[in-house]
């Protein structure tokens, strides 16, 4: 495995600012590849979609093209998957969607571990349709989300599991292939907000389990927007609001809209970029991701060290980020001082680490964090030692 991190980072127009960006899980930083792609997408001729016009023929094929690279990258079929807005925007679609099967004394389940965008929407359509909310808790000393947390909350009557893939404000991953195990045993469906794992780990939706997965492009050098990706024969069987001109097509039946063909273009240089972070690799698009996620991981796993280490020889910090499999993902506290200070302090000094419950706030609250959080360091592609030691002396500064 090669990782250039030189390379990398000169290809980040915002870095050049000289600022280190540890803010990558509220939306990371934009490669130049993925600006240009964008740009050329506006520059051509575009109109709606066809077969006739080159401007109708840019368009259809940037929506096949992210289609297929988005495949590409989560494991997925390109028909089966949806574009949209942004992940709580189809969450909130398909929630609604699937609400209508649901009856009163069906269950829909939710954690406490999840973004909101992942807890919400369910709650709220399964009152409208008169079912039931169960909750599943993760231990907050531990910050593990079990199987058996899972378990606890499944019935005959449980049409819905939500889950995360990993969670934005600690990092933990929980054991989804266990959980879908025991969700599909129970009659159930899997819907998996990915948004945060899909910026660290190569996904495949199958050997997840996962139904639906649901992530956004910005969370891993792409631009502003949500995708799903389902079995295309799951997505037939849904029967979704839509125009009465508008296709019945699968997967276009739940998109809205003319497509925002620029982010489109975006989306699937992103997937390029990360298909090339180990320069070397050969293969096909898939196989060069999975070369370069494996690179991507030993980089990151690194870097995390380095920055727990630092941590550790700070004892007013205390770490909520403990869980066996989680991101490079660090949520911490300071005794005696209020972690937006402690952003404001690193912001001053160049340093990008914000403080909150970012939207995770269930997730925070059994913490005993309640609404405030804490401080987030999240690391990205473009993250390097220099960036970890402007961080650790910033904080050290803050203390003293």
């Amino acid at each position: 495995m090669t990782y250039d991190i030189g390379a990398v980072r000169a290809q980040f127009p915002a870095l050049a600012t000289g600022t280190a960006f540890f803010d990558g899980p509220g939306g990371s930083q934009t490669p130049r590849p993925v600006i240009d792609a964008m740009a050329e997408a506006l520059a051509a001729p575009l109109s709606n979609r066809g077969r006739v016009t080159a401007a109708e023929r840019n368009a259809d094929d940037l929506v096949h093209e992210a289609r297929r690279a988005l495949a590409d990258l989560l494991g997925a079929e390109p028909s089966g998957i949806v574009l949209g807005r942004s992940a709580t925007q189809l969450a909130y679609d398909f929630s609604r969607t699937l609400a209508k099967t649901w009856s009163p004394g069906d269950e829909v389940v939710v954690t406490s571990l999840d973004h909101d965008s992942n807890v919400r929407p369910w709650t709220q359509a399964a009152t409208q349709a008169g079912a039931e909310v169960r909750w599943a808790g993760f231990d907050p000393g531990t910050g593990e989300l079990s199987a058996g947390d899972i378990r606890a909350v499944l019935s005959p009557r449980t049409r819905l599991v939500a889950v995360t893939g990993a969670s934005n404000l600690i990092g933990t991953r929980p054991p989804l292939p266990e959980i879908a195990r025991l969700v599909h045993e129970a009659g159930a469906l899997l819907y998996v907000d990915g948004v945060h794992l899909t910026a660290h780990s190569l996904i495949d939706v199958e050997e997840l389990g996962a139904d639906f997965f649901v992530c956004s492009p910005y969370k891993f050098l792409g631009p502003h927007m949500g995708v799903l990706a389902a079995r295309p024969a799951l997505l037939e069987t849904l029967a979704p609001d839509k125009l009465l001109a508008s296709t019945d097509d699968v997967p276009e039946r739940f998109e809205y809209g003319t497509l925002p063909y620029e982010l489109l273009a975006g989306a699937r240089a992103a997937v390029d970029f990360l298909a090339g972070l180990d320069g070397p690799a050969g293969g096909g698009r898939r196989e060069r991701l999975a070369a370069s996620f494996a690179a991507l991981d030993e980089h990151e796993d690194g870097l995390l060290h380095r920055v727990e280490e630092g941590l550790a020889g700070f004892p007013a910090v205390t770490s909520y980020s403990r869980a066996a499999s989680r991101t490079p993902t660090v949520l911490i506290t300071l005794d005696g001082h209020d972690t937006r200070d402690a952003h404001r302090h690193l912001a001053e000094r160049g340093v990008n680490a914000p403080s909150g419950s970012f939207y995770a706030v269930e997730a925070s609250r059994r913490l005993g964090l309640g609404d405030a959080g804490g401080l987030r360091i999240g690391l990205a592609p473009y993250n390097d030692t220099s960036d970890v030691d402007r961080l650790l002396d910033g904080l050290g500064g803050f203390l003293r």
